[in-house]
């Protein structure tokens, strides 16, 4: 491990050395990629030379230790000692943690898919609900959030709803959110106060840039139509709106959020990228089988990873066994928690194998 965080440093180093040599702008491309580098090094560098003081720290204190004869000084070293110590320990834990193989598509902004499920016009009021839960999350992250496709019931449910997420970090936070999405509670529709179990599922996919995925015009076929609102409804008297068809696979794509057909189209292409990469990484995922089993639910859509229990106010992640009693709370967008949590699980699965190899 240590070898490896030396040639790191080094590395580092090297980095600084040519950020700081003039004209390291003329490349732009190159300078971006020394500073995306330098980014990803740095906590990692930070807390190896912290690691480094400590160490020398507790071999001074040793040292003098060993040579002080006053009884109060040597009660001092040993506080330092014990703190350094300690120190240590900690910043080995987090520097394997820094070592830990990086997800490529962590820093990727993402598309979030919502769709209702088992227990109709109740699956598509909660998938509203679970829209609104992450649009507070977002806010509180500073995140842009752009919705890309909506399928709404006349009761202010939602049958389906695309949307996306940009700022940092976006998918190394929020691909722990796919999957099956459970709630039991009294649907305002049923009048004999029965608990219900109604699921909508969620699909967290990493932005596809163009570089990703090449998309042969030939397997395309575009339609554009008017744009049209719940029950029908002209929401626009132009052809603005469009569908495109991916012949190969059959995705299809509809856009209408935009008054511009170039704008729906732009933004028809970049879900279609993004579904296409997807697809790959679905394709990689289920070829990685212990791979998978490694990861806390960040690969299985038709996984059951959550519960929401109105009447008694919880929430449930059954990957990790957590419970909480703050139903309201994570419904208005308070899900760092849960999120911290399922990091926390997936960094000591991963330490855990890294170990038995």
């Amino acid at each position: 491990m240590f070898d490896r965080l030396d040639d790191l440093l080094r590395r580092f180093e090297e980095i600084m050395n040519e950020l700081a040599e003039p004209g390291v702008t003329d490349n732009q491309q190159h300078f971006r990629q020394l500073m995306k580098e330098q980014s990803d090094l740095t906590p990692l560098v930070e807390a190896y030379r912290e690691y480094k003081k400590c160490r020398q720290d507790a071999e001074d204190s040793l040292a003098m230790l060993e040579e002080e004869s006053d009884e109060d000084m040597r009660e001092m070293l040993k506080e330092e000692l014990s703190a350094s110590r300690k120190r240590i320990e900690e910043l080995e834990n987090e520097l394997k943690i820094l070592l830990l193989p990086k997800d490529p598509n962590d820093d990727k902004n993402v598309i979030v898919e919502i769709r209702a499920g088992a227990g109709g016009d109740e699956a598509a009021l909660f998938a509203a609900e679970i829209y609104r839960m992450y649009v507070h999350y977002a806010e509180t992250k500073r995140w842009k959030v752009e919705t890309l496709e909506m399928e709404e019931i006349g009761i202010g449910g939602m049958k389906s709803v695309t949307f996306m997420l940009s700022g940092q970090g976006a998918y190394s936070i929020m691909k722990y959110e796919s999957g099956v999405h459970r709630v039991q509670r009294v649907p305002e529709t049923e009048s004999g106060g029965r608990i219900h179990t109604s699921t909508i599922t969620v699909a967290v996919m990493p932005e596809a840039e163009e570089v990703d995925v090449q998309i042969d015009e030939k397997d395309i076929r575009i339609d554009v139509c008017r744009s049209s609102g719940a029950g029908g409804q002209c929401v626009n008297t132009t052809d603005s709106a469009v569908r495109l068809t991916h012949i190969p696979t059959g995705i299809v794509i509809y856009s209408q959020t935009e008054k511009s057909q170039i704008q729906n189209r732009a933004k028809a292409y970049a879900l279609l990228r993004t579904k296409l990469y997807d697809l790959e990484q679905q394709k990689a995922h289920d070829a990685e089988a212990e791979l998978r089993k490694s990861q806390v639910g960040t690969g299985d859509r038709s996984e059951k990873i959550r519960t929401y229990n109105f009447p008694q106010g919880r929430v449930t992640d059954h990957r990790i066994n957590l419970t909480l009693y703050k139903l309201d709370k994570i419904m208005n967008g308070d899900i760092q928690e849960i999120v911290d949590a399922c990091i926390a699980a997936d960094q000591a699965a991963k330490l855990l194998k890294m170990g038995e190899n």
